[in-house]
């Protein structure tokens, strides 16, 4: 996605634009030394590895190095919101006085900008007409939150905002679910840690906030499959058909395996580090034609 031009009234994207920020993720979030980061960091002080251009000194070496964590961080285009529309182009370097009232414009924007995100992807499901009038004026109503100045930021309550968006995203998933034949099995918030899924039907699922962690999903099919909030570190992804999962966004993609044989949307990329091999083809299960988003590839 291109970047379109700053607005007071709506953000600039919703695909991170690095060169248009200063080095936000790098700065703000507090880091936990883990097997998602190889060190320890507080809440609001740069990276050591950040660099005076706001680049990251180690980009093509983060997994490598112990930091997985940075690689699937997506601000939804938060970052360059902070940097370009709310602060003007001022740059925290040159005016450190502004670094916490950056920070604290960055924590309520990002969360803003994935729901943006989500309401975007649910209007592109074609909702019923009711639905999607009040998923237009959720979006505006975010769009208009964006634009605030700082201390206009910190007066939105975002949990409270987020608690009347949800649900209107889950509608939209159901819909889009059960359109043209029977909703799949529910399975929102399941606990399917390390889970064998192969072979289990998961067309039409609801897999909204499942823990996938590490689950063995080769080859399984998860077309309008709503994947909501779910956790996808370290999932196998190998041969999974992708191409009409419901509200998949990069960095779910990022944080898990796959291959070559992976179905991906057209609007998401293959991650660098997945594996290109080409293994035994899996079997997927026959199935009936789904409905696809206007303007995407199966």
């Amino acid at each position: 996605m291109s970047p379109s031009p700053a607005s007071p009234s709506g953000p600039t994207q919703l695909r991170a634009d690095c060169g248009r920020c200063f080095g936000l993720c790098c700065v703000v979030p507090a880091f936990a030394a883990s097997a998602d980061f190889a060190v320890d960091k507080p809440a609001g002080q740069p990276c050591a590895n950040l660099r005076p251009d706001h680049r990251c000194g180690i980009h093509t070496e983060l997994r490598e190095r112990g930091f997985p964590g940075c690689t699937v961080f997506d601000c939804f285009g938060a970052g360059q919101q902070v940097a370009q529309v709310t602060f003007g182009g001022r740059d925290w370097r040159a005016a450190p006085e502004t670094l916490p009232e950056m920070a604290a414009a960055f924590t309520v924007l990002r969360p803003l900008h994935e729901l943006l995100w989500y309401l975007t992807e649910a209007l592109a499901l074609r909702p019923p007409a009711e639905l999607r009038v009040e998923l237009e004026r959720a979006r505006a109503e975010t769009a208009a939150l964006t634009g605030g100045d700082p201390a206009q930021l910190r007066a939105v309550d975002v949990a409270a905002h987020r608690d009347r968006v949800n649900p209107l995203l889950s509608r939209a998933g159901d819909a889009a679910r059960s359109r043209g034949g029977t909703a799949g099995p529910d399975r929102r918030g399941a606990q399917l840690l390390g889970a064998d899924l192969r072979g289990v039907d998961l067309r039409r699922a609801n897999l909204r906030g499942a823990l996938l962690i590490g689950a063995d999903l080769r080859g399984v099919d998860l077309s309008l499959a709503d994947v909501t909030g779910a956790d996808l570190r370290g999932a196998d992804l190998r041969g999974a058909d992708l191409r009409a999962t419901l509200f998949l966004h990069q960095a779910q993609l990022d944080a898990a395996r796959g291959d070559a044989r992976t179905g991906l949307p057209a609007t998401l990329t293959r991650p660098a580090h997945w594996t290109a091999l080409t293994l035994t083809p899996v079997r997927r299960p026959a199935r009936a034609a789904v409905p696809t988003r206007r303007g995407r590839r199966r």
